[in-house]
């Protein structure tokens, strides 16, 4: 073999080896700083000073007001697609776009008045939108945020995504009694699942005057992109914690992002093209006796990003993958998908008004 043909092949052998090794060292990496919480953690309730937050009671029925809302990082508006929903976007625009789309959001939800707001994909400190620690940007005299996705570096596609501090987010000017992270099952094995989410449920406690029952108030985000199983096995694990906390004697509500349509929502936007993202479905046959969902069907809460937003085009998708779980002792009043007109979120807010029957039952 020639010399000249073997320094080639002594080359092309070390860049190949260099290669491996520095995938399976960033991978080894990945598994170290790997994001393992357990199954349940007390999350922090913060409290502005001096706010001590107002008391709930159930005489004579309480009246609430509760807004869910999956603001997209303050990234996702009306320009931006995704490259997991057929698009080719990673990371938000620019700060500005960021800062505006907050702005905006932050906005709306203090027009709209709620008792309580439960935000999903809210960024604290994540190179997709450039640092911003998001909860800055939203006031309530009290709050509780947990990660659901917390990754030193998630090294895809290209541009890669980088760094990730996400999450879930309540806030109210009520007084949280408490609040916990509980875990969901995850769809995904290593090594994927090193740089994946790691979905879970935001737990809620909220004290009643004159009672020992509690409000207990669920923000949740559930699987996106995995093959079914994980949707199943993570509605399951809600449903349980859900028939718990009723059983136990309290109110409870769940409200979110469900990554699945709403019994009846398909008839209203059909799915045009099933080789893009294509949502679970909820059945009223997986809920309990007495038990509802919440949910507006006059008015899409999702988007798919696989373009930038155009009401007009017919690639556009439409969904109602948001909304809320309701136990028997807690009465719907309404319910309103927000046309926000996905200006700043590929989401639009929905809003809930419920009341609490006095005799918890």
């Amino acid at each position: 073999m020639p010399k000249p043909l073997k320094r080639a092949l002594l080359v092309l052998l070390v860049l190949a080896l260099a290669i491996v090794l520095f995938a399976a060292g960033f991978i080894a990496f990945l598994t170290v700083t790997e994001y393992k919480p357990a199954d349940t953690e007390t999350v922090d309730v913060l409290r502005t000073p001096g706010e001590g937050g107002m008391a709930l009671s159930t005489q004579e029925g309480v009246s609430l007001r509760i807004l869910s809302w999956n603001i997209g990082y303050g990234g996702l508006g009306q320009d931006a697609d995704f490259f997991m929903d057929g698009g080719s976007g990673v990371r938000a625009k620019d700060r500005e776009t960021v800062e505006e789309n907050l702005s905006a959001i932050s906005g709306l939800i203090r027009d709209l008045a709620p008792d309580f707001v439960l935000l999903q994909e809210v960024d604290a400190g994540s190179t997709r939108t450039f640092g911003i620690d998001e909860r800055e940007r939203f006031s309530g005299a009290q709050s509780a945020f947990a990660l659901n996705y917390c990754c030193r570096y998630v090294p895809y596609p290209i541009p890669t995504i980088g760094r990730v501090n996400s999450g879930l987010y309540t806030l109210t000017d009520h007084a949280i009694a408490s609040a916990a992270r509980q875990s969901l099952p995850c769809p995904f094995s290593w090594p994927v699942s090193a740089a994946n989410l790691k979905r879970c449920l935001l737990v809620n406690r909220v004290d009643l005057e004159g009672t020992d029952r509690q409000l207990v108030l669920v923000d949740l985000h559930l699987e996106a992109y995995d093959s079914g199983e994980g949707k199943l096995a993570q509605t399951a694990a809600l449903n349980e914690l859900l028939d718990r906390e009723y059983a136990a004697g309290n109110y409870v509500i769940a409200g979110g992002d469900f990554n699945q349509t709403f019994p009846g929502a398909l008839d209203v936007y059909p799915i045009k093209n099933p080789e893009l993202w294509t949502p679970g479905v909820l059945l009223d046959s997986d809920l309990r006796e007495g038990w509802r969902y919440a949910y507006d069907l006059s008015t899409p809460s999702c988007r798919l990003l696989n373009q930038p937003y155009d009401p007009d085009s017919p690639d556009t998708q439409f969904y109602i993958i948001d909304g809320f779980i309701l136990s028997p002792n807690v009465e719907l009043r309404a319910v309103e998908t927000v046309d926000a007109g996905f200006v700043w979120s590929d989401h639009n807010p929905v809003v809930l008004n419920v009341k609490l029957h006095e005799s918890g039952r």
